[in-house]
Parts: C-alpha cells; structure tokens; sequence
C-alpha cells in the first residue's frame, strides 16, 4: 500500500507551531487496541516521519492521542490543575489508500480537526 499518515500541532491561542507535544497512534481492530506508534512534534509543529508510514499503512480505524497539558503548563495557558485539557484522543478511519493528515488545532479550552492535505 502507498498510503500514510501524518499529523502537526498548531497553538491557535499563540499563533504558532506546538512543539515538543508527545503524539500517540493506536489501531482499533476486532475489540482491542493495539499502540503503534509514538512521535513528539518538532519546531514545526509535525512529526520528523510520518506516524504511520507507507510500508505499514493499513486501512481501518485508527486513534491519535495529543498529550497537549505539558505544552500548555510550559507556555502559561494552563490555568488550573486538572486543566480543561490534557489528552486530546481524536479518533478516525482510514478507508483509502491514500495520504492522510489529521492535523490539531489547539488552545487551552478547545481544539479542532480535519482531514488535510
């Protein structure tokens, strides 16, 4: 298969990449969940390879889980602990044998998704 999976963090708060956010790919298949894979996000905000890439990309449903409460503490936009938001799951299926970018668009009281390009 061609097929990938990539990701980014984009602070809208702040305006800027979110670095140093731990990212991690579960599969969901027949009742389990099995971990995959595991990135932190660069100066850019995206992954340094692709969280899944094309020699494993298999279609199905997947899940990204954004550890954004360190990020958020270390840039003052946490105002109270527990705070609003700390692990972001967003889960998804990939049914193509395609590209497929599921990017985050975080601040400290809400977050948004897509399918990218």
């Amino acid at each position: 298969m061609t097929g990938f999976l990539t990701t980014h963090v984009l602070d809208t708060a702040r305006g800027c990449p979110a670095s140093g956010i731990k990212v991690e790919l579960f599969l969901h298949k027949n009742g389990t969940t099995n971990k995959i894979n595991e990135a932190v996000t660069n100066t850019d905000g995206r992954t340094d390879t692709p969280m899944l890439p094309q020699g494993s990309f298999k279609t199905g449903q997947y899940e990204l889980i954004f550890h954004a409460g360190d990020y958020l503490r270390a840039t003052d936009q946490a105002a109270e602990e527990p705070i609003f938001l700390d692990e972001i799951p967003i889960r998804f299926a990939m049914s193509l044998d395609s590209h497929y970018h599921v990017p985050l668009l975080l601040s400290a009281h809400g977050y948004s998704t897509y399918r990218g390009s």
